[in-house]
């Protein structure tokens, strides 16, 4: 068939995708399940910004604007995405949801939209991002009736919450920015797994980020030394979200939690509080289920891909991460790593 690539998801990683594809002259189609490019940011808390300063979040070919060394909003970012979007003139179908993508032939694929219609692609640009379905543990079905349960992807604001203690899951950036902002409200524990290392969010008078891109760590290959400590920390900047910082607000840093009981959380020490609300902070996974081509994913279900290449001609990655390196998954990279998928397109179909 003629060349005509399907890109799933209109997020970051998919307009970048978008934007390469027109600069090589290629046909393609956007689909995102959201009715407003942004929205996958939209529908997060209210108080979210950005991981990295403006300066190291904004796609190619359109500056972010504002000041360069602080952090876009959540809707300032949103915007920015669907002006980004309507600048280029990307060929966008929103509000549909791929829920199946076929290998037709051998040579070419079927995407199947939850409205019935079906696209034919030569090539698929996987870009749904990393942060699809927020992880509840199973335990969470220990706690009673009387507990409102919340995740990042649910909660929105402090008004959200009844009176009484506020269990908050995981010591992430989320988990911290939740914590510290329901706090003022309300009593606050936050359960932390491990030792996590943050690293200083301003070195010499530069973003932490700045130093970490002039000295290339942010290109380190996940195998590389760099790589396995980046990875295996899970270190962020501590914009004030250090675990004796959240003390001092009166917070209470508890261990992992262990088990739950109607209103009763227990933890890893040993001790117990009673709580009234718990948002889970644990992370994401990925909703894989649409892809049905069993070659493309592994025994457990996850994408199989090497840099963001498919073991399935055709299928491509962009967004995922450590898909090359630190950067993979940040705004920063998805420019980058689209430049360089769609090269490798372009060269499988030679």
């Amino acid at each position: 068939m003629e060349r005509h690539v399907l890109v799933v998801g209109a997020g970051q990683a998919g307009l970048a995708a978008g934007y390469h594809l027109r600069a090589a002259g290629v046909p393609f189609q956007i689909v995102d399940s959201h009715h407003r490019v942004g929205d996958s940011w939209r529908t997060r808390y209210d108080s979210l910004t950005l991981f990295t300063p403006r300066q190291f979040s904004a796609l190619p070919g359109l500056a972010l604007a504002g000041n360069r060394e602080l952090y876009a909003t959540r809707d300032e970012f949103a915007d920015y995405l669907e002006s980004y979007a309507r600048r280029l003139r990307l060929p966008i179908i929103l509000g549909r949801q791929v829920t199946r993508l076929l290998n037709a032939d051998g040579e070419s694929f079927e995407a199947r939209l939850d409205d019935g219609r079906i696209i034919a692609a030569s090539d698929v640009i996987v870009a749904t991002g990393a942060f699809q379905r927020a992880v509840v543990p199973e335990f969470a079905f220990q706690f009673g009736n009387g507990i409102l349960q919340l995740t990042t992807e649910t909660y929105r604001n402090p008004n959200q919450l009844p009176d009484g203690p506020v269990l908050v899951v995981g010591d992430g950036a989320s988990g911290r920015d939740i914590a510290a902002e329901v706090k003022p409200l309300q009593p606050v524990l936050l359960a932390a797994g491990g030792p996590r290392r943050l690293f200083p969010e301003r070195v010499w008078g530069k973003s932490i980020w700045w130093w970490l891109n002039l000295l290339g760590i942010l290109k380190a290959p996940p195998q590389s030394r760099i790589g396995r400590m980046l990875k295996g920390s899970g270190a962020f900047p501590n914009r004030d979200r250090s675990t004796d910082s959240l003390a001092r607000r009166g917070i209470r840093i508890v261990p992992r939690l262990t088990e739950a009981s109607g209103r009763v959380a227990q933890f890893a020490d040993g001790t117990s509080a009673n709580i009234r609300s718990v948002i889970w902070a644990v992370g994401y996974q990925d909703d894989t289920s649409w892809l049905d081509i069993a070659e493309a994913k592994g025994p457990d279900g996850a994408f199989l891909h090497e840099a963001g290449v498919s073991p399935v001609k055709g299928i491509y990655f962009v967004g995922r991460p450590w898909q090359r390196n630190r950067a993979s998954a940040l705004i920063m990279g998805a420019g980058s790593d689209a430049e360089l998928i769609v090269q490798r397109l372009l060269s499988d179909s030679e």
